[in-house]
């Protein structure tokens, strides 16, 4: 709920901004997108996915037949090794993931609506309808899968795997060329799919019914939202 209100709001902010200096609505997507995006990251996303990473890594100890350390045990560990900066290792990835992630999916969702107005025969600036939002969010979500690269280097950054041939100290830089050297460019997609699901899904909770809702507040308050997407 923290990291959809911090985008939400900031994106909303940016956009809003981008078209008072005269942006296009793709344009604007993709600004309010990108800066929401790297607020998510720093303001929430490195702790979450750093322990998202831990808990994925436990069942796969667990699996393996040996009792794994608490979450909790888990995370005093590597405050205690590596301070607030090991908690948020790869939250860099992670910036870049968003602010590729949101620029795109809010740019291609707005790409999407103005495809979908031209197809229907409205003008510029009309209202699309809720299922026509829907479809150009998920358009937008499904497309934005092209950095799954990111979140493998993210991934691959945060895991807590031994692996005696993994760089110590690992950078983006760094965690491309290994995954790359090991798996080649299939690595880099590995999970592609189930990827494009999720970018479908959370499109269509942020954009597409981040506006209704938008349109319900102003119903409900009759103030007009000004950073309105």
């Amino acid at each position: 709920s923290t990291k959809g209100a911090v985008l939400l709001f900031v994106a909303s902010e940016a956009e809003y901004y981008a078209r008072s200096f005269g942006a296009s609505d793709f344009v604007s997507g993709i600004s309010g997108g990108m800066a929401g995006g790297v607020a998510q990251a720093y303001a929430t996303m490195g702790f979450c996915t750093c322990m998202k990473t831990v808990e994925i890594t436990k069942h796969k100890i667990a699996a393996a037949g040996v009792k794994p350390p608490s979450t909790f045990a888990t995370f005093m560990d590597i405050y205690r090794r590596e301070g607030i900066r090991g908690i948020n290792r790869g939250v860099n990835a992670v910036a870049i993931r968003q602010t590729t992630n949101w620029g795109s999916r809010f740019g291609l969702s707005r790409l999407a609506e103005q495809g979908i107005r031209r197809a229907t025969g409205k003008d510029e600036g009309q209202k699309l309808g809720n299922l026509e939002k829907i479809v150009a969010s998920g358009l937008g979500g499904g497309l934005s899968a092209w950095n799954q690269p990111i979140e493998v280097i993210r991934v691959e950054m945060q895991s807590k795997t031994e692996d005696p041939l993994r760089p110590k100290n690992l950078t983006v830089g760094k965690t491309l060329r290994y995954i790359y050297g090991s798996n080649g460019l299939k690595g880099l997609y590995r999970g592609v799919t189930p990827r494009i699901g999720l970018g479908v899904w959370q499109t269509i909770c942020m954009v597409a019914l981040g506006d209704m809702a938008k349109e319900a507040v102003e119903k409900l308050t009759g103030d007009k939202v000004t950073a309105k997407h």
